[in-house]
């Protein structure tokens, strides 16, 4: 019988308990998990009466049951887990000029001011100070929201393997980044690009970026296997790099980048795979721009029998003289002599892209099909790179006037022409 009462009153395994020590403390441990050896992992709570403990064990046992229980194991700082974050998981799965961005952001400045916290004691007030302790010291609004972006992306994974319990990046307000207004070229200013570029080599890689809209990456990735020009047809399948190099001196060269090494050795691919999968696209070509790649090849065939056997054949539509990739920043540089020289304001290479998106609203494409040619993958695209000139508002303007003002008369004349119904 009293057996049999034990029984009764044994708590299941795993259950919380609650008890008095002999100094007159009250505890309570709460079973909220496994530790990474199997064990239960039982947490202790500890107060001054029953009451309180019996709350306090309520409470873990809440947090338990809703996953905000951070889990046994290794207790990170802020820098561990950026340095495990940046090399065993972004690593592998992002790209490569992704990755390049995480690296300044976490060992340039989230490491140097925010890698002494625990990282589940972090806070969104130390995320906010530290944004405003960065740009006092010099950054640019855009790279302490480049950093937040960055701790952002580490806390989500942070949370998804339960190391914390809430993203804090997600609760801090992000720096203020004032976007800067783009103001695309006219087409009396196209033309005038254009016709400074027929003087240069390569000059039907501006009329693909101002008519088109490709990326720099995108153009500059473009290979003959690409460029149907029986069609007119052109595939964008994949996007420059910016090379990357190491030393490849047996000896030191003295040379502190490895770029300027004498022997150096480039460690990334020629191309990667372009920004999205909407990036991936066949564009249709102006019958004018097939001519200019006409000549264009006609032209590289010359500089390839010019060149001999110092010529690196890859199959690139735009290289340099011995056919080897143009490398981005020689093209930047191109595109900056090229709007000097044609007598127009200075601007980014990628607002040329911005140029070839209103050119097709001002055409009154179809979003649909403005997606297609540009390679987004959403609507909201549109928004950000198509913009508002004088002669799309003059046409507004006009319109409205027309319907609003229409002479009394002219109207009256329009209903008197329009023929009965049943007529």
């Amino acid at each position: 019988m009293e057996n049999d009462k034990k029984k009764r009153t044994r708590r299941p395994n795993g259950a919380s308990s609650i008890y008095r020590s002999a100094d007159g403390r009250w505890h309570g441990r709460v079973t909220v998990g496994v530790k990474p050896d199997g064990s239960p992992d039982r947490r202790h709570v500890e107060r001054k009466t029953e009451a309180e403990v019996i709350k306090a064990v309520r409470k873990l046992e809440s947090d338990r049951d809703a996953g905000k229980v951070r889990k046994a194991g290794q207790r990170w700082t802020v820098k561990t887990w950026l340095t495990h974050w940046l090399e065993n998981i972004a690593a592998p799965s992002v790209k490569p000029n992704t990755l390049s961005g995480y690296r300044v952001a976490v060992n340039v400045h989230l490491i140097p001011g925010l890698g002494a916290h625990r990282l589940e004691k972090l806070e969104p007030e130390h995320l906010e100070f530290f944004y405003k302790v960065m740009q006092e010291k010099g950054s640019a609004p855009a790279t302490a929201h480049q950093a937040h972006r960055t701790v952002r992306a580490a806390l989500t994974h942070a949370l998804r393997r339960g190391h914390v319990t809430r993203n804090v990046a997600m609760l801090a307000v992000a720096p203020r980044v004032t976007e800067k207004e783009v103001e695309p070229y006219t087409v009396a200013e196209v033309q005038r690009l254009l016709t400074e570029a027929a003087k240069r080599r390569n000059s039907a890689r501006w009329a693909i970026a101002l008519a088109l809209g490709l990326r720099q990456g995108e153009a500059l990735g473009l290979r003959w296997v690409d460029v149907d020009l029986t069609t007119g047809m052109l595939k964008v399948r994949k996007a420059r790099q910016r090379p990357k190099y190491a030393h490849g001196c047996t000896d030191p060269c003295g040379r502190k980048h490895a770029g300027r090494c004498p022997e150096r050795r480039q460690t990334n691919e020629d191309t990667a795979d372009t920004k999205s999968k909407a990036g991936k696209r066949v564009v249709g070509l102006p019958d004018a721009l097939v001519g200019l790649l006409k000549l264009h090849r006609e032209e590289q065939e010359r500089e390839r029998a010019a060149a001999g056997p110092e010529w690196r054949e890859s199959g690139w539509v735009f290289a340099s003289e011995d056919g080897r990739p143009l490398i981005p920043r020689t093209d930047w540089d191109e595109w900056k002599r090229l709007i000097k020289a044609a007598g127009l304001r200075d601007a980014r290479l990628h607002d040329a892209r911005h140029t070839a998106a209103t050119v097709l609203l001002l055409l009154g494409v179809s979003e649909r099909a403005v997606m297609g040619v540009m390679g987004w993958s959403s609507t909201a695209m549109a928004a950000r790179y198509q913009h508002m000139i004088d002669p799309i508002r003059r046409d507004i303007a006009n319109r409205i006037g027309g319907l609003l003002w229409e002479r009394p008369e002219a109207a009256a004349s329009s209903a008197e022409e329009a023929p009965e119904k049943g007529e």
